[in-house]
Order: structure tokens, then C-alpha cells, then sequence
């Protein structure tokens, strides 16, 4: 009897497994984290290699603590970043180059040459995506462009694209000995290529991108079962049965399958999805239109989403470039020891503004700073801008859905900081409200494999393993809020217009 499902999480900073048990709990965790490449301004890889082999021992430091073996692992599910592209030969199972991160910026006069004179909203009705760097359509353009030999190769059919669920299951079943080249619907939404009606790829717009229709993986269902794992003893046999982009597997995860459901995930960057059903919704107030998630030979269920780049990535950065902290914790320490930000305002625009601006002339701002200000005005107004550009998008949400939210579930590794929980209620003017399993990316992976392979027999199942861990009520002062919004705002503007010719 197989009494457990593994998710393999492959996340923007680290790769990881989780051994799940079938009331959804944690079994056991093996992480690793990889490399972050920036070799210039605005460009942010990963060496596909390094995550290959970290995604293999992380399989084997799971089982090994949970002393378990493949026997054991009912099913694999797949979650990872969504937008990051990865081009690789497929007769070598070879990268022509390393995995251009989400965050990777490099791409914008690519963005503005397809663009032109109809604007960055060219084929938002049909992919439900702007023209953005964000994406992986244009990551595939610029290598196809730069690499020494990479056009010539991919006409004649030899590279293939993914995101790096592709990347990670096709390896994991065989790599260039058959290896499956598939994704699901929920990152296949990601790329700008994907029509969100016919769940098909684009042959006009792959043709306007100059990215032949021959590199891009099969679609498929987020829960099937896609081949057997072969690439790795240690799980061989055992099929692949989930694949969901991060942020989707973390609404399932959080058990939000149906309209209206929604949730905030807080990590390298936030991302808020609310489900809208089977119904596709376009925005009007700066979100993205994308796919929740399809189970097997299932409609299609779709969201609207807000994106915000830079949130836990922030509290890196005053660690790693600013050295004003020596580990992540020790923000919530700083922000603790005063009573408020001392006029101080963060806006992380490293890499552009997201939702719901969208814009990618913007750049990082500290605004008002006076002799007052120190290093704890300094961490209290870096945790604070994560839950003011959640507000703007919960807002945002609100208004196109037309139904305001009453409670936002939230997950990922900065819902630990209660001193950010407790605001960020204080500037919604709603609970915010942690599940006792805040893994939820993985857990959303692991479901989506059990219900493939009748680990789990419906839905309702999965409902009734979600429980309550800690919820964060809001303060009554609506006008210290609106206030505090305000100079949010005003900071915002003070972070636009920033990029010119000469500047990156």
C-alpha cells in the first residue's frame, strides 16, 4: 500500500521535496536552495544543471528522513516558478544557456519592438497577459536571438522550451531516453502563448515571436497522469501525476477550487489569485487573466491574479546587498522596536512595477527620509511594502470582481512575520487568516497527483483537510488607514519614470 504522495517544488530560490500523508500533512521536507546569477543589471539566471541535481538529492534526503522508499510514494506531483524559461537540446538534454528568472528584465525592447503602435495590450484578449518582461514568451526570443547558433538549431528542430516543470519532468522521466515534453494549462498561461479559450498553443503568435511551434511542449491537464519517473532510482516507476504553476498549486493548496475563493501567497515575490470558475474574466484594473487549474478530462477553472515582484526577495536584498540584517527573521526584530515607520516609505520597484501599474520604467525608491530615520524605520517600511502592494491589488480585485472580499488566506514563508500579518490586516480592514499546513505550493502539487491516480476521490475531500492555524484580525482606525495608503500611493509615483536610454 503506498500511504503517501511527494510534490516536488521547484521554487526561485531553492528545490525542494515534501512527503505529504493523505489528511495532507508533512511527512517529511529535503531542500536545497541554488544559485542566484545576476551578471548585470535587471538580469537574474539560474544554472538548469545545478536545479537538475538538486531536484534528485532533495527526492533522496525526503525518503531518507521519512524512511521511505518508492514503494511507498503513491504518485509525484510538480509545482514550480512559473515564468522562468529554460531552452535546452533535446538530443543532450544540454541548456544553450541558463533559465531566464521571472524577474529577469533584459527583455523590455523586445516587449516594446512586439508592442508597436498597438501597445503592450496586443494580445491580452486572447492570453489574457500584457506585453511583459515578466513572461517566458519573450525570455525564449531573446536567447533564440543571442545565443551563438540557438535560431538555427531550433528551426532545425533540435531545442525545446519549457518552464521548469518541463524541465523538471522531463528529466525525471527520461530526459533525452524519451523523456515526456509536456506542461500543464496553468503555466502553459504563462508564456503569451496560450489561447485561454482552446487551451492551444498560438501558431500566429509564435510566429510573430519568430519561436517555432516545434520547441513548445505538449498541454496538458494540471492532474494526469503525464509518464513513470525512470531518471532516478530512487522514485522510478512511480508516475507523474500533478503538475501546477506555484501560485495556482497554492490556491489549491489553500482549498479555494471554486468562484470567488481566493488567497495571497508571501514569498519571493506575492501573488494573489481569485477563482472565477469556469468563467474567464478580464480585468480591467491591471490583473492578469489565468488559468486556476483542469483536472484531467475537466473543464477549465481560471482566475484573475495580481502579481507583485519583489516582497520576500526585498528582505534578501537588505540581507545579501544591504547588510543591515544577518538573517531574514531579523527584520521582524528591527520593525518591532519602533511604533511605526517614521514617515519612511519602501517601494521595492526592482524590477518595474507589477500589478496593477505595470510598469516597467519604474525602479526601487526610499522616500521620506529625514535625520529621524534609522535602520528600524528602515525594516519596519520594507515588511510594510509588502502588504501595501497587496492592498493595491486586493483593491483591484474587488473591483473587478464586484464582490468584496471578507478574509484573505494567506501562505508562504513571510505569513511567520506576525508583525507584517498584523498589518497587513490593519491596512486591508479585513482578517487575514494562516491554514495550520502553510506549505501550500506543495501541498496543491500533491493533491493534484492523488487525485489523478484516486489517492483522493474528489474535492471535498481535500476541503475537509484545510484547518484554521492563527487568524489576524484589523484595527477600527479607517482614517489612519486611508492615510497610510495615501502616502503610499504618492511614494508609488515617486518610483516611476526613472528609466531612461542611458540609465538600466
Amino acid at each position: 500500500m503506498s500511504d503517501y504522495i511527494i510534490a516536488l517544488d521547484q521554487g526561485t530560490t531553492s528545490s525542494r521535496a515534501i512527503i505529504f500523508d493523505k489528511k495532507g500533512s508533512i511527512i517529511s521536507v529535503g531542500q536545497k536552495e541554488h544559485e542566484q546569477i545576476m551578471p548585470r543589471a535587471g538580469w537574474v539566471e539560474h544554472d538548469p544543471i545545478e536545479i537538475r541535481d538538486n531536484m534528485r538529492e532533495v527526492i533522496g534526503i525526503a525518503l531518507g528522513r521519512a524512511n521511505l522508499t518508492r514503494h511507498d510514494i503513491a504518485a509525484i506531483g510538480i509545482t514550480n516558478q512559473r515564468e522562468t524559461a529554460v531552452v535546452w537540446d533535446k538530443n543532450t538534454g544540454i541548456p544553450v544557456y541558463n533559465a531566464i528568472v521571472w524577474q529577469d528584465t533584459r527583455t523590455q525592447p523586445i516587449v516594446d519592438r512586439l508592442a508597436g503602435d498597438v501597445g503592450v495590450e496586443r494580445y491580452k484578449d486572447i492570453v489574457g497577459l500584457p506585453l511583459a518582461t515578466y513572461f517566458s514568451g519573450t525570455k525564449i526570443v531573446w536567447i533564440l536571438e543571442n545565443v551563438d547558433g540557438a535560431r538555427e538549431k531550433a528551426e532545425a528542430g533540435d531545442l525545446i522550451f519549457g518552464t521548469t516543470d518541463s524541465w523538471v519532468l522531463w528529466n525525471l522521466t527520461g530526459g533525452p531516453d524519451g523523456g515526456v515534453h509536456a506542461t500543464d494549462v496553468t503555466n502553459a498561461s504563462r508564456t503569451l502563448f496560450m489561447d485561454l479559450k482552446t487551451l492551444e498553443w498560438r501558431d500566429d503568435i509564435l510566429a510573430d515571436f519568430g519561436v517555432p511551434r516545434s520547441m513548445m511542449p505538449e498541454i496538458r491537464s494540471s492532474s494526469e497522469v503525464y509518464g513513470e519517473a525512470r531518471d532516478t532510482s530512487l522514485l522510478r516507476e512511480t508516475p507523474v501525476a500533478g503538475i501546477l504553476g506555484d501560485q495556482q498549486a497554492a490556491t489549491f493548496g489553500q482549498a479555494a477550487f471554486d468562484a470567488g475563493e481566493s488567497k495571497n501567497t508571501y514569498g519571493t515575490g506575492n501573488f494573489l489569485i481569485f477563482q472565477t470558475g469556469t468563467e474567464i474574466v478580464k480585468s480591467e484594473n491591471g490583473l492578469l487573466t489565468t488559468v486556476g487549474y483542469k483536472l484531467g478530462d475537466g473543464p477549465a477553472h481560471y482566475a484573475l491574479e495580481g502579481s507583485i515582484a519583489v516582497t520576500g526577495s526585498l528582505i534578501q536584498w537588505l540581507r545579501d546587498q544591504l547588510g543591515i540584517i544577518s538573517s531574514a527573521p531579523e527584520v521582524e526584530e528591527l520593525a518591532a522596536k519602533v511604533d511605526d515607520n517614521g514617515g519612511v516609505y519602501f517601494v521595492p520597484a526592482f524590477s518595474g512595477l507589477f500589478a496593477p501599474y505595470w510598469r516597467p520604467d519604474a525602479r526601487g525608491a526610499i522616500v521620506g527620509l529625514t535625520r529621524y530615520a534609522n535602520r528600524n524605520h528602515i525594516a519596519r517600511a520594507a515588511l510594510e511594502a509588502t502588504a501595501f502592494q497587496t492592498r493595491e491589488v486586493l483593491d483591484a480585485v474587488n473591483a473587478d470582481s464586484g464582490v468584496d472580499l471578507t478574509e484573505l488566506k494567506v501562505d508562504g514563508g513571510m505569513i511567520a512575520n506576525d508583525t507584517l500579518m498584523q498589518f497587513q490586516a490593519d491596512i486591508l480592514g479585513v482578517p487575514v487568516v494562516r491554514p495550520v499546513v502553510a506549505e501550500t505550493t506543495a501541498l496543491g502539487a500533491a493533491y493534484a497527483a492523488g487525485l489523478a491516480v484516486g489517492f483522493w476521490n474528489d474535492l471535498d475531500e481535500l476541503r475537509a483537510n484545510w484547518q484554521e492555524d492563527k487568524r489576524w484580525t484589523p484595527n477600527d482606525d479607517v482614517a489612519e488607514r486611508e492615510r497610510q495608503m495615501r502616502l503610499w500611493k504618492k511614494a508609488v509615483t515617486k518610483s516611476m519614470d526613472w528609466v531612461d536610454t542611458d540609465v538600466n
